[in-house]
């Protein structure tokens, strides 16, 4: 679809999924603020994500650690003196990119001649107390992974686990990237969705091929395209210091020549436990009492950054279309249990008092069960495109047949077609097509 990254952007602004942030100050560039619905489809994503990683494995526990970490937290796990980038800065406009993003070397705004490579550090550098000297030099944390590994010992203490066992996180990191792009693709302040999962060293290539098959039949479940979703083998010269092998999930995002990563799935061996035993002096192995030998379990990871789903959800949904009537709509074909709100509640005219009670009634009833939005402004037409637009599933229209005999249409999205129920069979219906 032509253009379709301007119309994501303009929907998610027009209807309160993603706005710019500072915008009354000209905006502040890789930082986004998320509007009301845009909060409700971030809930959508992290419930989903919990009920599939977290509560439907009896194994697996979840923290919620700092941002702000103690420093030589950095240090061990590699971010202070790995954690850089190449850059190049343009000797005509002075925007700065990554190498590993440049294709030539001319500037891909201004087509300038770039500059000679430099380093840079991503983390973001801070200062804690009242000094703001060496001693007081903190960073807010570019992943949530260090938390957990920092909080190993702490769980097991109070939530004794045999391997297998995992320990999950959700939460904002920050990375101060040099040339944030693409809308919320890759921007400055996230939020990660993180499991770590302990095996024993020699089970690790089965967990880990475990987890790839479940996490790529997760997207799947939330709606998205398969024919959009592809596995991406990490070449063994790209991966990481601490990764035996990495397999990432990728989906084929139209501002990309490619596909491009959505999650990764690394096997961490047992980098960090190891190293942090080592720079903190606490000992994080594990004794096994059945072998009677004490080792560092390996660590299987799939990590994601919810905005990237958030992204994909949007565009994957996105529709246009023109109806029978020869009208034309825009419609958010969202699975109903990622849709941000799931009913819409309309009295047919505002101006009849009969009407509006009955819708009043029939709200309240509905809300006590789902997350309803109430909508009397324009004429019906006009609120079955606001609603389609959001990609609300079902819209119900109090009318005066209901006056008769206490029954609602309930309009579908996806086919426009109306049938006529009492509201607590709605409810039946609706809690069915949710699960």
């Amino acid at each position: 679809m032509e253009n379709l990254m301007e119309k994501i952007i303009s929907l998610s602004k027009r209807r309160g999924f993603v706005f710019p942030t500072s915008e009354i100050y000209g905006g502040f560039s890789g930082f986004y603020d998320f509007g009301p619905l845009g909060v409700l489809l971030k809930e959508n994503i992290k419930k989903e994500w919990r009920k599939a990683v977290v509560f439907s494995h009896d194994e697996i526990v979840e923290i919620d650690s700092a941002i702000i970490q103690n420093p030589k937290t950095w240090k061990a796990s590699g971010h202070l003196d790995g954690f850089v980038v190449e850059i190049r800065e343009c000797q005509k406009c002075h925007r700065r990119f990554r190498v590993d993003h440049l294709e030539d070397d001319k500037c891909p705004v201004c087509q300038g001649n770039l500059g000679q490579p430099s380093f840079f550090n991503e983390m973001f550098e801070t200062y804690v107390g009242a000094k703001k000297d060496s001693s007081a030099i903190a960073y807010l944390r570019p992943e949530t992974a260090q938390g957990i590994f920092l909080n190993f010992k702490n769980v097991l203490n109070t939530f004794p686990k045999e391997l297998p066992f995992g320990i999950a996180q959700i939460g904002k990191a920050f990375r101060n990237e040099v040339s944030p792009e693409n809308f919320i693709f890759r921007i400055r302040e996230f939020e990660q969705m993180e499991l770590e999962y302990f095996v024993e060293p020699k089970k690790s290539e089965e967990y880990h091929q475990k987890w790839i098959e479940e996490r790529f039949k997760w997207y799947l479940d939330i709606g998205l395209k398969k024919e959009n979703l592809k596995i991406f083998e990490v070449p063994k010269e790209d991966l990481a210091h601490y990764s035996k092998r990495t397999v990432e999930i990728h989906y084929n995002y139209p501002f990309l020549k490619n596909f491009g990563e959505l999650e990764g799935m690394a096997n961490r061996t047992d980098f960090d436990l190891k190293t942090h035993s080592k720079f903190s002096k606490v000992d994080l192995s594990l004794f096994e009492p059945k072998s009677r030998k004490r080792f560092f379990p390996y660590i299987i990871e799939p990590s994601v950054g919810i905005e990237r789903i958030f992204l994909a959800l949007l565009l994957d949904a996105y529709s246009e279309e023109e109806l029978n009537s020869g009208e034309k709509r825009v419609v958010l074909k969202f699975l109903p249990k990622m849709a941000p709100i799931k009913l819409a509640v309309f009295p047919l005219l505002r101006n009849k008092p009969a009407l509006v009670e009955k819708a009043r009634e029939v709200y309240s009833l509905l809300k006590d069960n789902f997350l309803v939005a109430w909508d009397d402004n324009d004429n019906i037409g006009k609120r079955y495109r606001r609603q389609d637009e959001i990609g609300t599933p079902w819209c119900v229209t109090i009318d005066f047949e209901t006056l008769e005999n206490g029954t609602v249409t309930l309009r579908d999205r996806d086919t426009t077609k109306q049938t006529r129920h009492l509201p607590q069979e709605i409810i039946k219906i609706v809690k069915e097509k949710i699960k």
